[in-house]
C-alpha cells in the first residue's frame, strides 16, 4: 500500500512540475519536425503521436512536419532504382519524385489516423495545398539534382486557418514552383520556414542522435544550451560536421527568423518531446537567442 502512494505521489509531482510549463505555452504553435529512425519504428512512431496529441490537449498549437526518407528509398529500390545522394541531398527524378510524393502521402495519412484515434482532430497536407510551400529549383555543389525544392516563400494562411479551427496540420514536405511543378523539399528546411512563417514559440527536431556534441567522439562534451553567437562560433570553427551541419544552420536561421527555441531531440527515446518541455532539465539541446534574459532551459 505505502509502495503503491509512493508511485502515486510520484505521477503527482511530475504533473506539478509540468504546471508552470503548461501555463507558459498555452496557446503557443510548436512545430514538430519528426522522421529518421523514430518514424521507422511502429511503437516509437506511437509515442510520438501521444506526445504531440498530448500537447494538444493541454494547450498547445502542435504543427507536425514529417519526412519520409528512409520508407521512399525502400520504395525506390523496389522499382528497381537506386537511391543517390549529392550533399545529403536526394537526386529527384521525374520517376522517383512520383515515388516519393506517393510515399509521403501515406506517410502522412497514417500519422493522420494515429491522431484521430487518440481523440484529436487532425488535417493532413502538403506544401501543395493553399500554396503553402513555393519553391525554386536548388542545385548541390553546382548540380542539376532534378525535383528537389529550395524554399521561396511559406504562405501559412492555410495553417492559420487549421489550428484557428481546433486542427492539428500535419504537413509533407512536397511543394510547387511557379510553373506548378512538383518538387521534394528536405523535411529539416520546410520545418524552419513554417515555424518562421507562424511565428512558432518552439521548434523541435526529432532525430537520430542525442543532440548536439563539440566532438562526436568524446561524450563528456554534449552541449545542453546554446545561443546563436555560440553556435556561429562551432560552424565557422568547423567543430561540426556531416550531417549536423545544415541542420544546425537550419537551427541558428529558425532562431534569426523569430522563433524562440529551437530543441535537437533523440526521438528514439520514448516521450523525449514531453520530457524536454515539461521537465526542468530536459534531455536534448536547446537554441536560443543571444539577448534572452531567461538564459535557461524554460
Amino acid at each position: 500500500m505505502e509502495k503503491d502512494m509512493q508511485e502515486v505521489l510520484k505521477k503527482a509531482e511530475v504533473l506539478v512540475e509540468a504546471l508552470p510549463y503548461i501555463q507558459k505555452f498555452n496557446r503557443k504553435i510548436i512545430v514538430v519536425k519528426y522522421g529518421g529512425s523514430a518514424m521507422s519504428n511502429e511503437e516509437l512512431q506511437r509515442n510520438v503521436i501521444k506526445d504531440v496529441t498530448l500537447l494538444k490537449l493541454v494547450g498547445f498549437k502542435p504543427i507536425i512536419v514529417h519526412g519520409g526518407g528512409k520508407a521512399i528509398s525502400s520504395w525506390v529500390s523496389k522499382v528497381g532504382k537506386e537511391a543517390e545522394f549529392v550533399g545529403g541531398l536526394r537526386v529527384t527524378d521525374a520517376e522517383t519524385m512520383e515515388i516519393a510524393e506517393m510515399v509521403l502521402s501515406r506517410v502522412n495519412k497514417q500519422l493522420v489516423t494515429m491522431v484521430q484515434e487518440l481523440g484529436v482532430k487532425a488535417v493532413g497536407i502538403s506544401g501543395k495545398d493553399s500554396g503553402l510551400l513555393r519553391v525554386h529549383k536548388r542545385f548541390s555543389d553546382g548540380r542539376d539534382i532534378g525535383y528537389v525544392g529550395e524554399i521561396e516563400r511559406v504562405e501559412p494562411k492555410v495553417l492559420f486557418d487549421l489550428l484557428e479551427k481546433d486542427y492539428l496540420p500535419i504537413v509533407a514536405p512536397v511543394g510547387l514552383d511557379d510553373s506548378y511543378d512538383t518538387y521534394n523539399i528536405n523535411a529539416d528546411d520546410a520545418a524552419c520556414a513554417i515555424a518562421a512563417a507562424v511565428g512558432a514559440d518552439k521548434l523541435a527536431f526529432l532525430t537520430d542522435v542525442e543532440g548536439l556534441y563539440r566532438d562526436i567522439n568524446d561524450k563528456s562534451s554534449f552541449i545542453s544550451l546554446l545561443t546563436v553567437s555560440e553556435a556561429d562560433q562551432l560552424i565557422e570553427g568547423g567543430h561540426i560536421g556531416g550531417g549536423m551541419l545544415p541542420k544546425l544552420a537550419g537551427c541558428v536561421g529558425a532562431i534569426r527568423n523569430g522563433v524562440n527555441r529551437v530543441h535537437i531531440l533523440d526521438g528514439r527515446i520514448p516521450h523525449c518531446l514531453l520530457i524536454e518541455i515539461f521537465t526542468k532539465h530536459g534531455i536534448g539541446t536547446m537554441f536560443m537567442k543571444d539577448d534572452d534574459e531567461e538564459g535557461e532551459k524554460e
